[in-house]
């Protein structure tokens, strides 16, 4: 998938639009999506942390892409299972970025493991492992 392709992919996605994100870098297999800071997303009035809901919805879409940026596409894909671990808050007025990896691709299902990250690169938000369901578009044999 060429980064152009990636960017309408997020683009068409109202909640990627909504919460602001933006691809990073997409290649064979692997995306990375950046989320910045926005008041609107804070889970905790008091410590300004970003809301675990958006933090998901962000590797969920990073991972999506990582699917679709797979050699074996184009195709279309849906989440069938996404585990979330969250390690940490991320830090209040820090972007969040996530980057995935689509590591196999079996006939109907993708493979991706994603990790998430604030400001400090060595000690992840979250981490996370899928399965996506993939079809082949029309034509694609």
């Amino acid at each position: 998938m060429s980064n152009q392709v990636a960017q309408q992919f997020i683009s068409a996605l109202p909640h990627a639009r909504a919460l602001g994100m933006d691809l990073v870098t997409v290649q064979d297999g692997g995306a990375t999506i950046r989320m910045p800071y926005d008041p609107r997303l804070i889970g905790d009035a008091e410590t300004g942390v970003i809301h675990g809901g958006a933090v998901s919805a962000l590797i969920d879409t990073a991972c999506g892409a990582a699917v679709l940026s797979h050699p074996a596409g184009p195709m279309s894909v849906a989440t069938l299972d996404l585990r979330i671990d969250y390690m940490r808050s991320a830090v209040a007025g820090q972007a969040i970025v996530a980057t995935a990896e689509c590591y196999h691709m079996a006939n109907s299902v993708a493979f991706v493991r994603a990790t998430a990250f604030d400001d400090d690169m060595d000690n992840p938000v979250a981490s996370a492992a899928g399965t996506f369901t993939v079809t082949a578009l029309a034509g694609k044999s």
